[in-house]
């Protein structure tokens, strides 16, 4: 049975006790075939190859970022952009040839028109497939990266046609960074003949039959959504006569190029065998199939371990935000192991001498690793990695709060004191949210270290010290807790005096109700109310309250007004801890999942509605704590 969802999507429901089945999303040519931002233009696709390697693209097959394209290489932990795209024509049994692939030009013209075609996109246990429709022929394309190699494979198959169609399929090819460009001014990537294709760049191989070698620049190929202009180096084209059943398969791969990676078909088999067992190691079913095969697309494998990917286009591996993200990338699917191993080369990597004491991770990631192994070893009982990473976990704080980074502990009452902010002077003072994660890591320590067999009393004095001061420094008048306390009066508008605690209505608050050793848990109070009446919207939490000054809520990011869909995740755990309903609390979180980055949740919103998506299409922490809530609303 078919049933659609918000956003022209569809999933279906197995006959099997009417189960649903959600890892499956098809759409139609109202979305496929309109080149518009909500629909087959705006909706993007991603599969990766768990080296740090990724392929992207649109509904429509329009590529409207940089990092578009079909194989993208982890290539000395940088992403480089090989295969932009291949682009399909088909000679009908007529004569006639139509072009299926779409270009936008710098001129602004969409040439040729292959969206006009389409006749439905599905993303199927995490693999796009395309289904063009001219007249009586029918040709689907599917691909897949190969997990663990960078290996893409491509399979064309014609569905239905009166007689053979000719399949025409050039290679569109550059080697660049993913966040830059080339152009034909320079010279053109190498390439090398080879049997049944090219070598490229030296750097990748292209094969499949048929091929035919070219050599020349397409250029002014326009990118909309970041406005770029590139040039790109047609390296040749495949051929193959087709008729109905059968297929044309093309294979493109970097690393060891003389090692020829299993036939395409195979590939794209293997690839949906494997989200079965993502999916069943996650135990998940429903909405839950789509996030278990989502987060996979964050955890990476590196020489030095499990690497977590902050987002897509390509984030790099940003360790606060992996660890905010880590209970849910890794414990909620199955991957407790990795995520041991990570948690333990993360925190070695952080007390080493070459650790940098600087950057936005300075200030929280400390904080937020402390949470990740607290949780990890509450959720397994691994008492083995509470003893190996209690002291070196130690070690870490006092390095970082010891006054010559961002924070310090203020020996008047024990709360971290923020003195620089990478993100702006406004947070410069006493953060509710760092002190929030300072109270709960500190809770956390005296945990480990019971847990691990030492007797250390000293973090649990401190964590009685910290929360004392907490509880009387940050309960403002207006009924919720400040954001700031002791900031400069200079940084606000209204401020006066020495100092300034700024009563702004924002999310970062929850942290003291949401935190399994937070401040305020167990506290009753209205300010989880007025947060829901007033910051909590269908894509998550925004991040100023509408009534506030300087709210925006139309902007593309910042913090003034922008939504934050991970944070769904500490506003449900602070409904929890005070007996708030969260029925229905992701709904409209579920059906997001089909309106931009197609089966997973972006990165951040519009505050006003309808709540546009921004930032990232694909974030790890947007996905894992939306994994994290269900599973808990499920329980």
């Amino acid at each position: 049975m078919i049933f659609p969802i918000r956003g022209f999507g569809v999933f279906e429901i197995e006959n099997s006790g009417d189960v649903p089945r959600l890892d499956h999303f098809t759409f139609g040519p109202q979305v496929c075939g309109a080149l518009t931002p909500d629909a087959g233009a705006g909706r993007e696709w991603l599969v990766t190859d768990g080296l740090g390697g990724h392929a992207a693209g649109t509904v429509s097959g329009l590529r409207t970022r940089r990092q578009h394209a079909l194989l993208t290489v982890a290539a000395d932990g940088t992403p480089h952009v090989a295969l932009a795209s291949l682009d399909l024509t088909v000679t009908l049994p007529s004569g006639a040839k139509v072009a299926l692939h779409t270009h936008e030009w710098a001129s602004g013209a969409v040439e040729p028109g292959g969206h006009r075609y389409l006749e439905t996109f599905t993303l199927d246990r995490g693999l796009p497939r395309w289904r063009w429709r001219i007249g009586d022929v029918v040709i689907e394309r599917e691909l897949a990266l190969r997990h663990g190699h960078p290996s893409l494979a491509v399979v064309h198959r014609v569905v239905s046609a009166p007689a053979p169609v000719g399949l025409a399929v050039a290679a569109m090819c550059t080697w660049r960074a993913a966040d830059a460009t080339r152009h034909a001014g320079g010279e053109p990537p190498s390439t090398e003949p080879v049997a049944d294709g090219v070598v490229l760049a030296g750097a990748y191989r292209l094969a499949g039959p048929g091929w035919q070698p070219a050599g020349l620049w397409h250029l002014g190929v326009r990118t909309r959504a970041d406005d770029t202009v590139e040039d790109l180096w047609l390296a040749g084209a495949f051929f193959q006569q087709a008729g109905a059943g059968e297929s044309m398969e093309i294979s493109a791969w970097a690393g060891t190029l003389g090692e020829r990676p299993p036939p395409a078909s195979a590939v794209i088999a293997a690839e949906r065998e494997r989200a079965h067992r993502l999916v069943t190691a996650a135990k998940a079913e429903g909405y839950g199939e789509t996030l278990a095969i989502a987060a996979d697309r964050f955890v990476v494998r590196t020489p030095a371990g499990p690497e977590v990917i902050a987002g897509y286009p390509w984030g790099g591996g940003a360790p606060g935000e992996a660890m905010t993200a880590y209970e849910g990338l890794f414990l909620d699917t199955g991957r407790a192991d990795e995520g041991r191993e990570l948690l333990i080369e993360r925190t070695r990597a952080a007390v080493s001498v070459d650790a940098p004491r600087s950057g936005p991770d300075a200030v929280d990631f400390p904080l937020w690793l402390v949470h990740a192994v607290d949780r990890h070893v509450t959720r397994t009982g691994d008492s083995d990695l509470a003893a190996e990473l209690a002291a070196p976990l130690g070690r870490l704080l006092r390095q970082r709060l010891n006054g010559t980074g961002p924070l310090a502990v203020d020996p008047a009452d024990g709360l971290l004191r923020l003195t620089a902010d990478p993100a702006g002077a406004a947070r410069i003072g006493k953060p509710v949210e760092i002190n929030a994660l300072w109270v709960n890591a500190l809770a956390a320590m005296g945990d480990l270290l019971t847990e691990g067999g030492y007797d250390d009393g000293e973090p649990r004095s401190r964590h009685a010290r910290a929360r004392t001061s907490f509880l009387a420094a940050f309960p403002a008048p207006e009924g919720w807790l400040y954001d700031v306390v002791e900031g400069p009066a200079s940084t606000y508008p209204l401020g006066a005096g020495t100092h300034h605690d700024d009563p702004s209505l924002r999310p970062n608050q929850l942290l003291a109700w949401s935190l399994p050793h937070g401040p305020m848990r167990g506290q009753e109070s209205a300010a989880i109310r007025t947060i829901g009446e007033t910051l909590l919207t269908p894509l998550g939490l925004r991040t100023l309250a509408e009534s506030e000054y300087g709210y925006q809520g139309r902007q593309a990011g910042g913090r003034d007004g922008t939504v934050w869909p991970w944070l769904i995740g500490p506003w449900a755990d602070a409904c929890a801890a005070t007996g708030r309903p969260a029925e229905g609390l992701l709904t409209g979180l579920e059906a997001h999942l089909t309106e931009w980055g197609v089966g997973s949740v972006s990165e951040s919103a519009e505050g006003e509605a309808p709540h546009r998506a921004t930032g990232r299409p694909f974030a790890a922490r947007s996905v894992a704590e939306v994994l994290r809530v269900r599973r808990g609303l499920c329980a």
